[in-house]
């Protein structure tokens, strides 16, 4: 089967990147996933990267996108290659994000269905102001053509969960921070946040040694 011609897609569209609080929490989400994700195949996690689905159709622009056993192409002076063409990569992805900051992008309306219909897995929608509704997140997954609301917040095919975070990213404190986690709730961290763990861990050590008498730098 050819692939559609894409010789007139409109690839970038300079468009700006959101505000403040979505910038910050596209770049926690992709950078814990690199840092800590294990898993055995490739993935892509990605931001604001357009998701083309279909010929002639637009594409959707997830805020935070994952996608399991593909790897990124190399050669980006390709047009084909410097988005996700799910013909090219040869499957849909498994997770799409959304983080609400106004009403007029109906992620639970239009934007519900467009997802379904690229054949992505998982939709999730963010809405750390609760803008849309009093569920600050809320988790779909598709089953035949369509989106069904989920009770929990475990991705079983992806095997990941997603959870809510109080605490403190570049220098931002929020209460509503989306974070990855594991199936008993344990966040993957980012690598800032690993190398200060491995500091704590370092210092706690030493001080130890010291409280017994020992130089920890003559070890």
């Amino acid at each position: 089967m050819p692939e559609p011609d894409i010789s007139d897609v409109i690839i970038e569209d300079g468009k700006p990147v959101d505000n403040w609080i979505s910038e910050k929490q596209q770049r926690l989400l992709t950078t814990s996933a690199y840092s800590s994700f294990t898993f055995d195949d490739p993935f892509i996690l990605t931001a604001n990267v357009g998701l083309f689905y279909a010929d002639k159709q637009a594409p959707l622009v997830p805020d935070v996108m994952l996608s399991l056993r593909v790897t990124c192409p190399n050669d980006w002076t390709q047009n084909k290659n410097r988005s996700y063409f799910v013909w090219n990569m040869g499957k849909a992805p498994d997770v799409a994000i959304e983080i609400v900051s106004n009403k007029v992008g109906n992620e639970l309306g239009s934007k519900l269905q467009d997802y379904a219909k690229a054949g992505v897995g998982y939709y999730v929608v963010f809405d750390p102001f609760q803008t849309l509704s009093q569920d600050v997140l809320r988790i779909y997954e598709r089953r035949g053509v369509s989106y069904h609301l989920r009770s929990d917040d475990f991705l079983e095919e992806v095997n990941l969960g997603l959870t809510l975070w109080s605490g403190e990213f570049e220098g931002s404190s929020y209460g509503h921070w989306l974070r990855w986690c594991d199936r008993s709730g344990q966040i993957f961290l980012t690598g800032d946040e690993k190398f200060q763990q491995e500091k704590h861990r370092a210092d706690r050590l030493a001080q130890l040694l010291k409280n017994h008498g020992i130089d920890p730098n003559a070890l």
